[in-house]
């Protein structure tokens, strides 16, 4: 992928664009304010720049005229660099110069990182697989049964011995033997007394094994459509989905739904609101792939102890009650449609195996999945989700925590806050000399709400800018209507209604912030406590690991200033979206990787933070920007006295 040198004057700021980004987009990771209303998708046309020298891919905007277009003017959200670039930035945009340079230090922003950077590729060898056979027809010297016929051949073939099939196979056999000439695909998987044969259809399907991925979060619920003959190639994801789970309505947080679950049918209603998430998902990435059900072999999903059980019909009291035991860790396989899912009768579903009540079969897949289990490096794995699970450790030891942070950067309780899709404000930058925001949205579409990275950067921006104080109260004497009085108390117009979808002001609240920053406080006092309790410090941690649902990108220096991640140096960091995810992906192409987790889930050691008092002292000095205790992060005070915003 082509690279391009983009200066921007009159900073002087000099960025790398990569091939296809829009120059929106390179200022916005450069540090370069540039007026930016409308998320990027070109109604507002705020974001003019003038092109001084070099080449972009650019069509002339409405809003800007033919003499101006002449000139070089483009709006920056339609302009893609075909060569490097000298752009000038308009008056109106600029700001001071002391803040704009920075120090010449660009941002550091992580994108979800590759796979392959992260594991080590291995052979392919998925929990069903297929196999192609032409079987010999009865004669009368060979009459053996249809099903000890089929066994001989793939004896033959797998050099084992010990088979059985599921009722449902024997149910149809004779049939489709018959019908397809005896020229056959099986579908087998490796059990602990041999393989077992849970699928046989008509000719030679070898090349349509596909599985389905989950991630059952207790706020979102997200999924893939894995082609199994294809892996590492990059066409081995065919689709996405992902959606909010359904139990909402009964709970936004675990405790609410097992409380619920304690009324009369209240488990099975739990139940059926994530089987009908879960086929609603289903049935978007059938429709998105164009794959065939028939040609799906199994389900594998990872999800939080809770969740795992609601989908199992356990029940899940215990989980919530001293000593917090839950009913079972590990998850036996089993029939798809059994728990009403819309796939087929020979579909198995595969559960990530879970550690304790409170860290859960994702976090065992996340594990698996960014690869700390298998190195030498002392790694701190944080999963920014509802629940909040940490991991730390190394290939030799692991101790793990639950902090409850809430879904704020889910969405979560938050007035306009959504999930990591099309439409939601991801990146925000503030003017600080007249507050006006910059934003960017997913899919460069009209805002129609905030998610996790937006919202990091929206109070990060906040706060360096002077409008929030560190106690996360908005500063009543500034003369500036975009901090004002709504319905909820004092709030700040992210974007104005006339350039959203939902013609309504997108605004943050004063408490908004505050569940931001009771989220922030229980992930960071988690890790401390979690650190500390082996006698580390968090400068012994050599590499940390994100998960979360923040869409595509997050901002580090933007977390640390919050308050969110610990002030340790930024290449330490490693973004891996959706853990969960990439975990059973691995699971659904390797039973290694099954085996592992199995391994893992038995490994790790659960330390128990719902009963420390050190966690809530720590909880308690998290709940600050960035925190109470000026030496945890040095470098964000620095930054706040060089703004003149500290005394």
């Amino acid at each position: 992928m082509n690279k391009y040198r983009i200066t921007f004057l009159p900073s002087e700021r000099i960025f790398d664009a990569h091939e296809g980004d829009t120059i929106l987009d390179a200022a916005m990771k450069a540090g370069v304010y540039i007026n930016a209303s409308c998320g990027g998708n070109s109604s507002c046309g705020k974001c003019r720049i003038k092109v001084i020298q070099g080449s972009v891919i650019s069509t002339r905007h409405p809003k800007i005229s033919k003499a101006d277009y002449d000139k070089g003017y483009r709006l920056a959200c339609r302009s893609r660099p075909e060569s490097n670039l000298v752009v000038e930035v308009p008056i109106e945009s600029q700001i001071d110069g002391s803040i704009l340079k920075d120090n010449g230090r660009k941002p550091l922003i992580l994108l979800v990182s590759d796979l392959g950077m992260l594991i080590k590729q291995r052979k392919a060898d998925p929990p069903f697989f297929k196999l192609y056979i032409e079987l010999p027809e009865p004669t009368a010297e060979d009459n053996i049964s249809d099903f000890e016929r089929l066994v001989r051949e793939l004896g033959r073939i797998l050099k084992k011995h010990i088979f059985s099939a599921d009722l449902n196979v024997l149910k149809s056999m004779a049939r489709t033997f018959r019908e397809s000439i005896w020229k056959i695909t099986v579908t087998l998987t490796l059990c602990n007394n041999g393989f077992r044969i849970v699928n046989v259809e008509t000719g030679k399907k070898m090349l349509e094994n596909y599985a389905i991925v989950l991630d059952i979060g207790t706020t979102t619920v997200s999924g893939q459509i894995i082609d199994l003959t294809n892996y590492g190639h990059d066409i081995c994801t065919l689709a996405e989905a992902s959606d909010y789970n359904g139990q909402i309505r009964f709970g936004d947080d675990v405790i609410s739904r097992i409380m619920y679950c304690r009324k009369t049918g209240g488990l099975a209603n739990m139940q059926k609101a994530l089987g009908d998430t879960v086929n609603g998902i289903i049935s978007q990435l059938v429709k998105k792939s164009g794959v065939r059900k028939a040609s799906i072999s199994h389900l594998i999903f990872a999800g939080n102890t809770t969740m795992t059980h609601l989908f199992f019909g356990l029940d899940p009291e215990n989980i919530m009650l001293a000593p917090y035991t839950p009913v079972t860790n590990v998850y036996p396989q089993a029939i798809a449609k059994d728990f009403g899912l819309d796939l087929e009768g020979h579909v198995y579903v595969i559960a990530s195996p879970c550690v304790s009540s409170y860290v859960g079969g994702d976090v065992v897949a996340g594990v698996v999945g960014c690869g700390m289990s298998r190195s030498e490096k002392v790694t701190l794995y944080i999963d920014v989700g509802t629940n909040g699970e940490i991991v730390l450790g190394n290939k030799d030891w692991l101790i793990c925590a639950s902090c409850s942070a809430g879904p704020a950067f889910e969405g979560g309780g938050i007035q306009f806050g959504m999930r990591a899709e099309t439409g939601a404000i991801e990146q925000l930058k503030i003017n600080p000399v007249n507050y006006e925001p910059m934003i960017i949205t997913i899919g460069k579409a009209k805002p129609k709400g905030i998610c996790g990275s937006g919202l990091i950067d929206g109070i990060s921006e906040l706060l360096l800018t002077g409008i929030l104080d560190q106690n996360g109260k908005f500063k009543r004497d500034l003369d500036d209507s975009r901090v004002r009085e709504g319905e909820s108390g004092f709030e700040y117009v992210v974007a104005s209604k006339e350039n959203t979808q939902i013609c309504k002001d997108i605004v943050l609240t004063e408490v908004d912030l505050a569940n931001v920053i009771r989220a922030k406080a229980a992930l960071y006092a988690g890790c401390k406590v979690l650190v500390e309790s082996i006698g580390l410090t968090f400068h012994d941690i050599e590499r940390v690991i994100i998960a979360g649902g923040f869409g595509h990108y997050i901002d580090l220096e933007k977390a640390q200033i919050i308050g969110l991640l610990p002030e340790l140096p930024l290449e330490r960091f490693i973004f891996v979206g959706n853990g969960s995810l990439l975990g059973t992906r691995l699971f659904s192409f390797s039973r290694r990787f099954i085996d592992e987790a199995q391994s893992i889930s038995k490994k790790m050691t659960n330390v128990e933070l719902s009963t420390s008092q050190k966690f809530m002292d720590e909880f308690v000095a998290a709940s600050f920007l960035p925190h109470t205790d000026d030496k945890a992060f040095p470098g964000v005070l620095k930054k706040l006295h060089r703004y003149k915003l500290l005394p």
